[in-house]
């Protein structure tokens, strides 16, 4: 979840130890993804990847810290955002806001981001400027400014957060908080993202002081360099600055593994804020860089994504149901690509009280069958793959070249390997008809999903459904 802001800018070698660097060139089936790509760790056990591209002369500097909502102590819940509000309240070298300023100054813009299995801060700036942003990112990392006055600050921020964003908001929280909450079983996957007031509340110096020394040490952190860069340079000024961070151990990962669903759930909320009813609906996908996973991209494409997809031929042109539906895997809050741990393909419809939410249900049924029972033909197969290849380019572009540094940095942080954006492609290549339809049939089948129905007050006693 990115934070709400006030701020303008928000809207968006030597040393080295164990290197793994991709060469630049390698060979590639004839046009198909080739990013270059050099990946090295420093002693400190901090990943790094920098990756040239000089079309435009500017740069993006991004730092990933391997915490996120399902990756913070249950005792901790919030504690994940909190610290993405902390970071920007100054440092050893840097007071309250200044590296906001000194961004700004610079010509560039910056934002932050939580997430379910990361936190990320990342700075658009012109390539001149990569120097200086690289020294304030590791005066940061290497000394945050934790006292009571910025913990006691930021608490009431990111409750107010809650408060603006959930609790007084028509629709808060849907589907991206209430559909996880009640469509996953594991606690890790299954908590209120935000965080528990009370955990909130009881959060002292200490508790912000080891959190900070835990999981954002340089051993649970990927720093990306993209854009119009000096390679070069830029590897010596990321030893210079970053090398002698002192690290930590990093506590293992919890287990995020999800049961098998096996029986359909269904919940309503009555939300008085509402003014339509509308509906959320949540299957669990097949795990990352798996066939299915591939394939049920491509599903993803054929049914929900764009005006040609069969969720909107079907529920808005066939039976105008609805003005509109959206979905996507990791809906929300990010893409199929930057994510961990299990995951949900999530979708959202508005929809006018006089059209049954059953309806919905129905239509949502009698798009996805034909992919159930028929293998796809070889031209919508193909189409797929152009939308889903659409799709990557686009995201990978997005917020002048932040989305690759963002596909770079999850694939470094989750799997060690961040060439794996150069095999996407193949990946969704390898995918045929009767494996799509096999994904479908386990998948998309009614047992494996979470159905909400959100109620406005004014209609709950009559019933929507």
């Amino acid at each position: 979840m990115s934070s709400v802001r006030t701020w303008s800018y928000a809207i968006a070698l030597v040393a080295a130890v164990g290197s793994t660097a991709v060469p630049a060139q390698q060979p590639r089936a004839s046009g198909t993804l080739r990013v270059p790509i050099e990946y090295y760790r420093l002693p400190n056990g901090l990943k790094v990847v920098l990756s040239r591209e000089s079309t435009v002369p500017t740069a993006v500097v991004a730092v990933y810290y391997n915490v996120g909502f399902r990756l913070e102590p249950r005792d901790r819940t919030g504690f994940a955002h909190l610290f993405e509000h902390l970071m920007f309240q100054g440092s050893r070298n840097l007071g309250k806001l200044e590296f906001i300023r000194l961004v700004e100054q610079n010509g560039g813009i910056l934002n932050g981001s939580t997430r379910f299995d990361f936190t990320n801060y990342f700075q658009v700036v012109p390539s001149h400027a990569v120097r200086r942003i690289l020294w304030a990112e590791a005066d940061r990392m290497r000394g945050l400014a934790i006292d009571t006055a910025n913990v006691n600050n930021q608490r009431d921020v990111v409750k107010n957060e809650v408060r603006v964003n959930v609790l007084n908001q028509p629709y808060g929280g849907f589907p991206w908080i209430d559909l996880p909450m009640h469509a996953n079983s594991n606690w890790y996957n299954a908590h209120n993202f935000y965080g528990d007031m009370s955990d909130l509340d009881s959060a002292s110096i200490k508790d912000a002081s080891d959190f900070f020394r835990t999981y954002y040490s340089p051993r649970n952190a990927v720093l990306v360099v993209t854009g119009d860069i000096d390679v070069g340079a830029t590897r010596a000024w990321i030893t210079e600055y970053f090398a002698g961070i002192p690290s930590a151990v990093v506590p293992p990962k919890p287990d995020l593994t999800e049961p098998r669903q096996t029986a359909e759930k269904r919940f309503t909320r009555v939300d008085s804020l509402a003014t339509r009813p509308a509906i959320g609906v949540a299957y669990h996908v097949p795990e990352r860089f798996t066939p299915e996973w591939f394939a049920f991209g491509l599903i993803d494409q054929l049914l929900a994504q764009g005006r040609d997809s069969r969720l909107y031929q079907e529920l808005v042109q066939r039976r105008a149901l609805t003005g509109g539906i959206d979905a996507g895997i990791n809906f929300g809050l990010g893409s199929m690509y930057d994510y961990r741990g299990p995951m949900l393909w999530e979708m959202q419809a508005f929809h006018d009280a006089d059209k049954p939410a059953d309806s919905l249900v129905a239509a949502i049924d009698a798009a996805i069958a034909p992919l159930r029972t028929t293998p796809v033909d070889q031209a919508t197969l193909d189409h797929a793959r152009v939308k889903v290849r659409s799709a990557l380019y686009t995201e990978m572009e997005q917020f002048a070249g932040f989305g690759r540094a963002n596909l770079l940095a999850s694939f470094a942080l989750f799997d060690d390997e961040p060439d794996r954006i150069n095999q996407l492609e193949q990946g969704f290549a390898r995918v045929t008809p009767a494996l799509l339809q096999r994904t479908a049939q386990e998948y998309l089948r009614p047992t494996n999903r979470t159905i909400e129905f959100i109620v406005p007050a004014a209609k709950s006693a009559a019933g929507s459904h």
